[in-house]
């Protein structure tokens, strides 16, 4: 309601002005498109169960409605966006990953992906804001990964994925990345083949369980106890500890490996976990090189747990746009959350701000300089 007031001496008329709206002339307040918003990215319920759920409380909205609202959200929010994509690509380093995402196509689903990329400094003592990237494709092709960090410069951690070698090239404009592989790809490989505990559960089926690939994943460990220890340190003395512990373990590893190797035909699947490592040794033993990298790319794995989960329960992507638009959401709310931030409230009081607020401001609104707004606070 905007009341209007008219003035008896000079007959002018005045009317406040009207609130901020997502939509022109749009009815939904910031705090229901957040929870909107929230349902949908974060715990994965599809409009049309959100629909549903909002008609047995006796308020009408429509599935269309709810999708014009999310689209209106995702424009208004695309500066946000923009300042936490460029901040990302200007670290030193980053953790990438994908996992698959169906897309809705002609009487089928096309295998689409997710890709991620995450900038988290904390476990080499950075004071840098953590982030998470999103973007959405209809396959898995290398110009993705290509156009994604088309500009940025600096170290990749991911697995072997060869759809990244592009960007290791030496000819790559502005540079070639430096490429740091991740031992937790690399020890799951001998832990499926000891896994005790799992083979149990297969009775009469189960395999035998191999020693060596049980060695193996004993020697690995050693690695992640040391890397626990020094988690939080700065670079430089994770490096010390890594030089003076962890190297002389890596290089009995690599010498062990090599002996197996020898003594295993072509075909054992434990040839192959022990191939993986030593075809890619440089980029397995980058860690004790620099203190920046980390000895996995969980960081990335994690950031992906929710769209391995939510799948099940949305089951696909309707479009291409639409998976955009979910990898765009993604960005924000992961982004909230690595920084230890309601995404929920947090997304409230952006759209409740951002139409008045001035673009050299628009930093302030970022989950790492947030404060939420309170009458009380502004008033003092």
């Amino acid at each position: 309601m905007r009341e209007k007031f008219t003035c008896r001496e000079c007959e002018k008329i005045t009317q406040p002005p009207a609130p901020f709206h997502m939509t022109p002339r749009g009815f939904a307040g910031p705090n229901l498109l957040a929870m909107i918003l929230f349902e949908k990215f974060a715990q994965h319920q599809p409009l049309n169960r959100q629909s549903e759920r909002y008609a047995r409380e006796g308020v009408d909205l429509s599935l269309s409605t709810l999708a014009d609202q999310v689209g209106a959200c995702a424009a208004a929010l695309k500066p946000i966006h923009s300042l936490i994509e460029a901040h990302l690509l200007a670290a030193e380093r980053l953790h990438g990953g994908d996992t698959t995402v169906p897309i809705l196509a002609k009487r089928k689903t096309d295998t689409g992906r997710i890709w991620t990329y995450v900038r988290d400094d904390r476990p080499f003592g950075g004071l840098s804001p953590p982030a998470a990237l999103y973007y959405g494709s209809r396959d898995r092709r290398q110009e993705h990964p290509e156009r994604h960090l088309k500009s940025f410069t600096g170290i990749l951690q991911a697995d072997a994925y060869g759809g990244y070698n592009p960007l290791f090239k030496a000819d790559r404009d502005p540079g070639p990345l430096t490429q740091a592989l991740c031992w937790a790809h690399s020890r799951r490989k001998f832990f499926v083949l000891a896994d005790i505990a799992a083979n149990a559960k297969r009775g009469k089926n189960a395999a035998s369980i191999s020693p060596m690939a049980l060695e193996a994943v004993k020697r690995i460990d050693a690695l992640f106890d040391i890397e626990r220890e020094i988690n939080g340190l700065a670079a430089d003395q994770r490096l010390e500890r890594r030089r003076k512990d962890s190297q002389p373990l890596v290089e009995e590893l690599h010498g062990w490996l090599q002996t197996e190797r020898a003594k295993l035909s072509r075909s054992s699947p434990l040839a192959e976990a022990i191939n993986y490592m030593l075809k890619r040794w440089d980029g397995f033993t980058l860690f004790l090189e620099d203190g920046r990298i980390c000895l996995t790319n969980n960081a990335a794995e994690g950031a992906l747990r929710g769209f391995a989960l939510g799948r099940k329960s949305w089951l696909f992507a309707g479009s291409d746009r639409g998976a955009d638009r979910a990898a765009f959401m993604a960005t924000l709310l992961m982004t909230a959350r690595l920084n230890h931030i309601d995404p929920q409230a947090w997304l409230a009081d952006v759209l409740a701000r951002i139409a008045d607020t001035p673009i050299t401001r628009l930093e302030q609104l970022l989950p790492w300089n947030w404060q939420q707004y309170t009458p009380n606070a502004q008033a003092a």
